[in-house]
């Protein structure tokens, strides 16, 4: 009896903690690699099913090569993976209302401020594309998101105040980075640099970008290339709890459905 116990609490620990790290991967480039894995190593049972031994024989060294190159393709994400498991978040499924909350709150003060201030600013707020190629070249802060340290980065006197900062959902990824330009025949010719680079990031990827224009002070939103200006604290906090909190509990693609379904009425504003 008590053997029969041991087995069926060594296979329910091991099964528990393969899904809550299959929890932690949802909304990441690894999702893709498991799929691909798993076309790949059906492929090869189906081969050796049908005894096609040099197809077999080929698809092992694949997934070998796999395997091995893992750890440096996927860095990035392990080392988020480990530190999540570091700060006993394993079981968690997503982010705390209170923390996303909080995130909102500092990012609208500093939007806020900035506003009143007519001081101009860009982020960038990276969704399921990577933005590597964009931030590789900039300078890497990896940087609490924080009211003071945002506006610190868009202030005049700051040399990297023209160029947008990129985050994501923990951190701030790195500032003075230069993105490309939409070429959308219908931008007004009013829309000067920053806009039409905030529009540019979202023609090639699922980013969402923040603008504030230091000529109206106003803060205006970018996203599937689309504008929406003058949005009000209310409307960003709002938009912000989705960035942070959203995408843990649905997928990516619902929550763009949600986004859009709600920017709908402000892009004719």
């Amino acid at each position: 009896m008590w053997v029969r116990i041991r087995i069926f609490l060594d296979i329910f620990i091991v099964a528990a903690i393969i899904y809550r790290v299959l929890v932690l991967l949802v909304g990441t480039r690894a999702v893709q690699l498991l799929k691909g894995l798993l076309f790949v190593g059906l492929s090869g049972l189906l081969a050796s099913v049908m005894d096609l031994h040099l197809v077999s024989w080929f698809i092992s060294r694949v997934l070998w090569a796999i395997v091995f190159s893992l750890p440096i393709v996927f860095q990035p994400e392990l080392r988020k993976m480990l530190e999540e498991i570091g700060r006993g978040n394993l079981w968690r499924q997503r982010m705390a209302l209170e923390a996303a909350e909080n995130l909102s709150r500092e990012i609208v003060s500093a939007l806020g401020y900035m506003k009143a201030n007519k001081i101009g600013a860009l982020l960038v707020l990276q969704q399921e594309t990577g933005l590597k190629d964009y931030w590789r070249t900039a300078v890497k802060l990896d940087a609490i998101i924080s009211q003071e340290l945002i506006i610190s980065l868009f202030w005049k006197d700051n040399p990297l105040h023209d160029g947008a900062v990129i985050m994501d959902r923990s951190s701030i990824i790195a500032a003075g980075c230069y993105l490309p330009l939409t070429d959308s025949p219908n931008v007004s010719r009013w829309y000067g640099t920053r806009h039409r680079a905030a529009l540019g990031i979202t023609d090639v990827s699922d980013a969402m970008s923040l603008i504030v224009s230091e000529e109206r002070g106003e803060v205006a939103l970018a996203y599937n290339g689309h504008l929406s200006k003058n949005l009000k604290d209310a409307q960003l906090q709002k938009l912000l709890l989705f960035y942070f909190s959203g995408t843990r509990e649905t997928t990516t693609r619902t929550l763009k459905d949600k986004i859009l379904k709600w920017l709908r009425p402000l892009w004719s504003k």
